[in-house]
């Protein structure tokens, strides 16, 4: 890979050679496989058991999650919150592994669409839940930075499996509760 971002550099109009670029292919290496990581992630190592009997079946959600991924059209990042609901029949899973599910799957070239179904279809076959719900806002570098130069316009997408597709009452408690997240720009 060294060799390639070498390549890229000087293709750019850069001296791969020039003091401040010198060890610039071994950063960016070491970073894009960081930020590629989710692919050589496995789920069920990952959740390690933390999956509960328990007797609860009201809406459990953890929202405001910090997501950071790569857009796959022009390795450019993509940045939000994600928020996250589901509905259990029997089963919990420990709360910080929400977020790891998250991690894994934002850690792999992505478009935010299918980052969001790959979330909410994740957690649904893990706890065989009665529904799962999952909404990312991010924005997306690729439509600031360069093309219709954008800055703020973010990007919402959602995934309702289950109950919160099924029962408006269920979707729309849900995505009333998310609407007062703290909407904190990253």
């Amino acid at each position: 890979m060294k060799e390639l971002i070498e390549k890229m550099l000087a293709e750019l109009g850069e001296d791969p050679a020039r003091e401040g670029l010198q060890n610039t292919p071994e950063r960016v290496e070491k970073s894009l496989k960081f930020l590629t990581s989710g692919y050589l992630t496995n789920i069920d190592e990952l959740v390690n058991g933390a999956i509960f009997t328990e007797d609860y079946d009201e809406m459990v959600i953890v929202k405001d999650i910090d997501v950071f991924s790569l857009c796959e059209h022009h390795l450019l990042p993509f940045y939000g919150r994600c928020h996250v609901a589901y509905l259990p029949k029997g089963k919990i899973i420990g709360l910080s592994k929400v977020p790891r599910v998250v991690d894994v799957f934002s850690k792999r070239l992505q478009v935010q669409e299918r980052l969001t179904t790959q979330i909410a279809d994740c957690l649904n076959k893990i706890l065989e839940p009665r529904g799962v719900a999952v909404v990312i806002e991010a924005l997306h570098l690729c439509m600031s930075m360069r093309g219709v130069m954008k800055q703020n316009a973010y990007t919402t997408t959602s995934s309702m499996l289950g109950d919160f597709k099924k029962n408006e009452i269920t979707r729309s408690e849900f995505l009333s509760l998310i609407q007062n997240s703290t909407n904190v720009r990253i």
